[in-house]
């Protein structure tokens, strides 16, 4: 902490699908960190995977020249904390002590546990979920067996291993087509923003579908459609004792909530507070905070519903532990809604990455028997 002032780290970029949308993000955040109450160091990671930091780094990757940057490397080692920018031939020259890492990482390699990981061992604050709460929020297919295990309901789906549609397509076709009637869905197991989603209303189409989904990874969820539906979120927040939002509902422009839609053309209509039925708004808050608490989700997640029109029956679709958190994403509109405003919703989560921070080092790493 410099002139009582934290030092926050916002990280972005990095090598997933949503290197794009990451950016976007960081852009959002680092304009309300209050310049009196925090140092600021921009981090980015290029799509290669390298480190890197500087002045306006996010500016330059916004801009692809980032000829200028210096490379970064975290210590892994807790009584090296920080990061160090390599100087030339003088090596590794530590450059900073970081209080908070605020990773704006959506999808692999940022919201799956990994960079989670190296924070664990580096011994550092960060925000967000850790490495339990991030992966298994992460793969939709394992969140949604936890979700099945907690009596939660779920739409039916089926997870598939991409040398399983490579070495039998036509079975893995057979298989999808038991879950239930088309229109199916495909979606990569392991990534957000809508990205390799695909609406499948034939065989031809899930073909299609597959393929585009194990492009980007090697686990792909089959998931069945629910006609006349609704698609409703809230926003989580909290460590221990997480709140819900209000709800709101979207209203896509195309034929689901593409990453088009939420990104690119941004004529996708938003509803806050969803207008509905009270006992059903009180359901989906109930079951977003006790999805939150049975994957041990930290600091923010936003998580995404169906409800049926015709029945009102809700089924939990999934959860995002590091949501789309530009200024006009769903997650901090919800938070406007609720009376948090977004510069105020950011310095809470920071609150509560160092809260998490003074809670982990209160446990024990070593035993002696006897004693």
């Amino acid at each position: 902490m410099t002139d009582n002032k934290l030092h926050v780290a916002v990280i972005f970029g990095g090598r997933s699908g949503e290197h794009e949308v990451s950016l976007m993000s960081a852009r959002s955040v680092l304009s309300v960190l209050d310049p009196a109450r925090y140092e600021v160091t921009q981090i980015g990671i290029t799509q290669e995977g390298t480190w890197l930091t500087g002045v306006d780094a996010l500016g330059q990757f916004e801009n692809g020249k980032i000829q200028g940057l210096l490379p970064v490397h975290m210590s892994p080692d807790p009584s090296e904390k920080g990061i160090y920018v390599s100087e030339g031939s003088s090596g590794l020259k530590k450059w900073a002590d970081i209080d908070v890492y605020f990773p704006l990482l959506h999808g692999t390699f940022g919201e799956d546990g990994t960079i989670q990981g190296l924070f664990e061992m580096a011994d550092v604050a960060y925000v967000g979920a850790g490495v339990v709460g991030s992966s298994v929020g992460m793969d939709k297919g394992v969140f949604k067996d936890v979700m099945i295990a907690n009596n939660i309901p779920v739409v039916d789906m089926l997870v598939v291993l991409r040398k399983e549609i490579e070495k039998d397509m036509v079975s893995v076709i057979e298989r999808a087509e038991k879950i239930g009637e088309y229109p199916l869905f495909t979606k990569p197991a392991n990534l957000g923003s809508s990205v390799g989603v695909t609406k499948c209303n034939n065989r031809s189409d899930l073909q299609e579908g597959l393929m585009e989904a194990a492009a980007f990874d090697r686990r792909v969820l089959i998931q069945k459609g629910v006609k006349n539906i609704r698609e409703i979120e809230v926003s989580v927040l909290g460590n221990d004792e997480p709140v819900a939002s209000v709800c709101g509902e979207v209203l896509p422009s195309r034929e689901f909530y593409s990453y088009e839609s939420k990104y690119i053309d941004g004529t996708s209509g938003l509803v806050i507070p969803a207008p509905l039925p009270e006992e059903i708004s009180e359901c989906i808050r109930e079951y977003a905070v006790r999805a939150y608490k049975a994957i041990d989700c930290a600091g923010l997640a936003r998580v995404d519903f169906f409800v049926d029109k015709d029945t009102n029956k809700v089924y939990l679709n999934e959860l995002n532990s590091i949501p789309g958190f530009t200024k006009i994403s769903m997650y901090p509109k919800l938070w406007e809604a609720s009376g948090l405003p977004y510069n105020k919703l950011v310095d809470r989560l920071i609150e509560l990455a160092m809260e998490r921070k003074a809670d982990r080092d209160r446990t024990s790493h070593t035993y002696r028997s006897g004693g």
